[in-house]
């Protein structure tokens, strides 16, 4: 009798303890906190205000990897700039590359824009394919899922709950996606001009064209002559919006350029926790709303 209740006890220990979790992003940490909620420690690298690329290593992300159970990542060599020394740092086998603690969410999508080369006379090219596969909200639910299906993995007393937290989840976004399609399609044709091609998954999806980008190669500075170029194909085609993410907000680059159009730059939010964007759900509620004005 002794030993049952032991053993029933040390099943509930199990069932109660929490997955620690690291993510790069926070809008991969809120996916975490709907399916996870009070069974995980979140902690999430990237602050929403920084560069996607250019996230600043600290010493509280070695510790907290080096305690983590799963390391969760965007991929598509977005975090080249960053994690590398992190994990190395971390000494962690749990949450290297090819274990079961590192999920790389990039392989769940299509990525687009694979460039058949790469040098650096291309600028700062993602060998992978554009990693901003997360901004297209049809392609959450499958990256919830493969989160879900990880953490049953690592976790799986606690694989129950995740499952109906997920279920949750899918049935609110499913309900969220049908307002969305409705209200993005109402913006097909509409032409913008993008600082860098955060947004062509969202665009691509909904018929809103990007004539080009305020950056002749990704990473590099505008040029005088390269926004000439642009001015004059702009111009044409009937641009009406500059849009670029929050993190670059008063860009004079993007402000002239706009002035010289007599357009509007709009700056939308690029990830979770920025710009009225307080949740995975909210971030396509604002975008939607910004770019309908």
């Amino acid at each position: 009798m002794l030993r049952v209740f032991a053993l029933l006890l040390l099943s509930l220990s199990f069932s109660l303890a929490q997955l620690r979790v690291v993510t790069t992003y926070p809008w991969i940490g809120d996916i975490f906190r709907e399916v996870g909620r009070d069974r995980i420690t979140l902690h999430v690298i990237a602050k929403p205000t920084e560069d996607f690329h250019f996230v600043v290593p600290r010493p509280t992300h070695i510790a907290k990897l080096r305690s983590a159970d799963l390391l969760v990542i965007n991929g598509a060599s977005l975090e080249i700039g960053f994690l590398p020394p992190l994990l190395q740092q971390s000494n962690n086998p749990k949450v290297q590359p090819g274990r079961q603690g590192f999920l790389d969410l990039s392989q769940f999508v299509e990525l687009i824009e694979k460039p058949e080369r790469v040098s650096r006379e291309m600028g700062d090219v993602h060998p992978e394919g554009n990693p901003h596969y997360f901004l297209d909200p049809h392609n959450i639910p499958s990256l919830a899922s493969a989160i879900v299906e990880r953490m049953c993995l690592l976790d799986s007393p606690n694989c129950t709950y995740y499952r109906s937290n997920f279920e949750d989840f899918q049935r609110r976004w499913k309900a969220r996606l049908k307002e969305w399609d409705a209200g993005f399609l109402q913006l097909k044709g509409l032409k913008v001009v993008q600082y860098h091609k955060t947004y062509d998954y969202l665009f691509r999806r909904y018929g809103i064209e990007t004539v080009g980008t305020l950056e002749p190669l990704p990473g590099i500075p505008p040029t005088p002559k390269h926004l000439e170029r642009l001015k004059k194909e702009a111009e044409n085609k009937g641009v009406k919006f500059i849009v670029l993410e929050a993190f670059r907000k008063g860009d004079r680059n993007s402000q002239n350029f706009a002035n010289q159009l007599g357009i509007k730059v709009v700056v939308l939010p690029q990830d979770v926790g920025i710009e009225n964007a307080r949740d995975i759900f909210s971030l396509f509620d604002e975008i939607l709303r910004r770019l309908s004005v």
